[in-house]
């Protein structure tokens, strides 16, 4: 190379040549060199890997930005969201405070409310002794420890009843009988009610007992001795309450664990109470002492008076089952009666709901009896189909023996109640009496028609519901 400041002589201008022409070649080999390298980055840019990579860059740049407005936008919304939520939640508490404010009051209004009517209506109650839950005479306890098990006693008891009333007074006929006794049997599964009565004149052992004092409900000091062959009736005639019910449970080996005795008086005021009721009557009743009871037949609404009448007839013309007869009667009436208080023409008007348990609370006394256990009855026969409610009369011979008596069929009676304790199909009703259980016939003895038949409710009996 040469210093251009040096003098120009034919060596130097040679010299000068040679570095302009070199430099013109490595212009020349920089320049053919930018454009190699402008064309290896257009190959490569251009290439399908390089195309791949820019087209992703690109759509990561789109989705990023896109990712991020709306992540922007979601998060305004869900701050609006928020804002809008906190505010409800906010106003939901203070309408909730209020309502629960509101709520709890009116709970304690209804409950003490209903507490309160129960409670009056409790107290109306007569109580009176007459359980024995502990009794050595009670069968497979244990599998009754849930079964409700209710002892029904109608009391042909003469007090306050009036010389009109054609049954006599209670000078005339002093003391108190049971012209009445049912149990009904509720399960612990609620599945099925069996209402089995018992027929006034059945023979049976007397244990001994208190003496039961009718006027004052309550027994007295003095002890009646046992006596081996008696009526059924006479039990709750010299013992009261407590005394038919160990008779019914050494019988029946159930827990009876309520006992509803009613006056046969308070039968009218309670009919009256729910404007009558409606049975169906399948024959004339004509009594030969209580007279035209009931001529009507078919589905008839009774009154108080007819009622009264209809569950103590005993000596109905043209009806050779005398007590059997009632029996039904007094079964299709009783579970008409239920059906009848638990309609909504009884249950949703307040007047007739109140004067039905008025009158039946100034009709009845009991042991653990009350509201509760009441409508627990009421209820179970009620709700279930009436396949599921069954009336029975406890098996007997048929024939009343030459004492007058009825006598139990003892392994027919076991199996019946072998069914109930352990919740168990019944038996046959109309299996046959074995030949060692027949009884003789007598000249007294009366006829028995359908007895050991189990009556199941149906539309006509009026126990539907």
């Amino acid at each position: 190379m040469t210093d251009e400041m040096e003098a120009i002589d034919e060596a130097t201008q040679y010299r000068r040549k040679i570095d302009h022409t070199l430099a013109r070649f490595s212009a020349a080999h920089d320049e053919m060199e930018a454009e190699e390298a402008k064309r290896r980055e257009r190959r490569e840019r251009l290439s399908p890997a390089s195309l791949i990579e820019s087209t992703r860059t690109a759509l990561q740049r789109v989705v990023a930005a896109t990712n991020d407005e709306a992540e922007a936008a979601e998060q305004a919304a869900l701050t609006r969201l928020q804002e809008k939520k906190q505010q409800k939640i906010e106003r939901s508490a203070r309408f909730g405070r209020i309502a629960a404010a509101v709520v709890a009051g009116l709970v304690f209004l209804g409950v003490g409310g209903a507490w309160g009517a129960q409670t009056y209506f409790d107290a109306k109650f007569t109580q009176v002794s007459a359980l024995d839950e502990n009794s050595s005479d009670i069968q497979d306890a244990e599998a009754q420890a849930n079964d409700e098990n209710f002892l029904m006693v109608g009391s042909d008891t003469r007090d306050g009843a009036s010389a009109e009333e054609g049954v006599g007074t209670a000078d005339s006929t002093p003391g108190a009988r049971s012209d009445t006794v049912m149990v009904a049997h509720i399960p612990a599964d609620r599945k099925r009610v069996v209402v089995t009565s018992f027929p006034r004149d059945l023979e049976i052992d007397r244990p001994e007992c208190q003496r039961w004092d009718p006027a004052q409900n309550k027994t007295t000091d003095e002890k009646v001795p046992e006596q081996k062959i008696a009526k059924l009736n006479t039990a709750y005639a010299v013992g009261g309450p407590a005394c038919v019910t160990k008779v019914i449970q050494q019988i029946t080996g159930l827990r009876i664990n309520h006992f509803v005795g009613i006056d046969f008086n308070g039968f009218k005021e309670m009919v009256d109470a729910v404007h009558g009721v409606t049975i169906h009557n399948e024959i004339p009743i004509d009594d030969s002492i209580l007279g035209k009871v009931l001529l009507e037949t078919g589905d008839v609404t009774i009154s108080g008076d007819q009622a009264l009448n209809f569950v103590r007839a005993r000596h109905v013309k043209n009806d050779p089952t005398s007590d059997y007869g009632r029996i039904k009667r007094q079964q299709e009436f009783i579970g008409a009666l239920l059906k009848k208080v638990m309609s909504s023409d009884v249950v949703l008007d307040p007047g007739k709901l109140s004067d039905f348990i008025t009158a039946f609370a100034k009709a009845t006394f009991g042991d653990n009896l009350g509201v509760k256990q009441m409508m627990t009855l009421a209820q179970s026969m009620k709700g279930l189909d009436p396949s599921k409610i069954t009336f029975l009369t406890v098996p007997t011979t048929g024939m009343a023996n030459n004492r007058g008596n009825e006598v139990l069929v003892r392994s027919k009676t076991k199996a019946l109640f072998d069914a109930l304790r352990n919740n168990t199909p019944l038996p046959d009703p109309n299996a046959p009496v074995p030949v060692s259980e027949q009884a003789p016939p007598t000249s007294t003895s009366k006829s028995k028609t359908g007895t050991s038949k189990s009556t199941t409710t149906s539309k006509k009996s009026g126990t539907t519901g």
